[in-house]
């Protein structure tokens, strides 16, 4: 799961990208609504977390802005403002979430697969493709019944193609997914992941669309799917 995190307080923001990334999420952390409309514009994210007290600008005007402009990546609002009237206006703005600080991070990384599982179409949060079990929120994988590790990139390149459900992802909305703002990734990065998930998984497991990009094969136990 790829997350923007919109939030100026640095002793806040690095505890999230910390725990974050011990939840199996890709992290991308700007300090102000003109570096989070930058980054939108720049990459996409599976969800956004936003607090209201930015620097430059409220955080709730940023919000109502993206819904105005047509962007539907689900948002949580993470912030101290408590008041019954403030959670009510800012889900009838747009957020898909309202969590208050302080919080507990396992309760907001549950609520954040809740909302990219929701935004995908799946009530629960396993998936089930064929012999194929996928437990998104604590990285779980089995196939045939037996336990696959697979790295935080790997498990986030998984999600990707599963939540597309069959549609074919360009190579740069992959790397999104994967790497976001991160500039230092070899060009080679992507093809990695997806080879080490061929040999952990099976062969079939991505494929590839020449000239489009990949998308999820068939699961692993279906007539044309190579082991």
């Amino acid at each position: 799961m790829h997350v923007l995190l919109v939030e100026d307080d640095d002793l806040v923001a690095s505890g999230l990208e910390a725990g974050l990334e011990l939840h199996h999420c890709t992290v991308d952390r700007v300090r102000s609504a003109r570096d989070a409309r930058a980054a939108l514009a720049q990459f996409e994210c599976d969800v956004i977390i936003l607090d209201l007290g930015l620097p430059d600008a409220n955080g709730m005007a940023l919000l109502s802005a993206w819904r105005q402009q047509g962007v539907t990546t689900p948002i949580l609002v993470l912030t101290a403002r408590d008041a019954v009237e403030d959670r009510v206006l800012g889900l009838e703005t747009g957020a898909d979430d309202y969590v208050l600080k302080p919080f507990e991070l396992d309760e907001l990384a549950a609520r954040l697969n809740a909302l990219v599982r929701r935004a995908a179409g799946r009530a629960v949060s396993e998936v089930c493709h064929g012999e194929l079990l996928v437990y998104p929120d604590s990285g779980k994988v089995l196939l045939h019944g037996v336990p696959v590790t697979l790295s935080r990139r790997e498990l986030a390149l998984l999600g990707k193609l599963i939540n597309a459900r069959g549609a074919v992802l360009s190579e740069e909305q992959l790397k999104d997914g994967l790497y976001g703002m991160d500039t230092s990734v070899e060009s080679n990065a992507l093809n990695v992941h997806i080879h080490h998930l061929r040999r952990k998984l099976y062969r079939d497991v991505v494929i590839t669309e020449r000239g489009l990009g990949y998308r999820l094969g068939p699961p692993p136990d279906q007539p044309g799917s190579t082991p």
